[in-house]
């Protein structure tokens, strides 16, 4: 018991000891319906810097919180794993912070492709079982079905998943084509459907954004 106690609060492990018991409070109201599953997201992409990094990742098309939960066990399992195979045996002392640091780091860098991927193996099961959450589609690819409308409505299928589609609605100056790609960008409540941007277009904002944000930090 207190080998067990000693190794959930030593650092870094003591930072998922306190981090999974809160992911697990979360699901429980989650599940008692007292918090939303969709706790991060926003109508749109843009300025919602946790989302627009998800999606950047490869975590479109499931809730951010799941995306999240799941790379934070990933991480925790890792980092414990190192904990006890290495960190532990060693006379680290004050060594043991930037250490722990680094393990963090590198967790969480090996942690994402796999949670990203194991996410994207369930998108299907969440655009099947997860009615009434749109907000969790932005950032998804579509294929555009056919031409607007005169109103600019039109209908578009998921890239991954081309049973399941989605109504856009675009302004007069991006209007989507019949077979282009898009990706959806927007959630427009009252309407209930989708702004979406070309693909190419969609790329070159994003990388746009990577470059002021690296210029800024400097």
């Amino acid at each position: 018991m207190n080998v067990t106690l000693e190794i959930a609060l030593s650092f870094p492990v003591v930072v998922f000891s306190v981090l999974v018991p809160l992911v697990l409070l979360y699901w429980l109201l989650v599940a008692l319906r007292l918090l939303p599953l969709e706790l991060f997201e926003h109508d749109s992409l843009k300025e919602d810097y946790l989302s627009s990094s998800l999606v950047a990742l490869g975590f479109a098309g499931v809730p951010a919180s799941f995306a999240l939960t799941v790379l934070l066990l990933l991480a925790g399992a890792i980092t414990l794993t190192v904990e006890l195979a290495l960190l532990r045996w060693l006379p680290l002392g004050l060594f043991r912070i930037p250490v722990g640091v680094a393990l963090l780091w590198g967790a969480f860098a090996i942690a994402s492709p796999l949670a990203a991927r194991l996410c994207g193996s369930l998108r299907r099961w969440f655009h099947r079982h997860l009615v009434g959450h749109q907000r969790c589609l932005l950032g998804e690819h579509v294929d555009v079905l056919a031409g607007p409308d005169a109103e600019g409505w039109t209908r578009a299928a998921l890239l991954d998943d081309p049973a399941h589609e989605v109504r856009l609605h675009d302004k007069p100056d991006s209007m989507p084509h019949a077979g282009e790609r898009r990706v959806l960008v927007k959630y427009v409540t009252t309407e209930g459907s989708y702004r979406s941007v070309d693909e190419t277009e969609f790329r070159e904002a994003r990388a746009h954004l990577r470059r002021l944000r690296l210029a800024g930090s400097r």
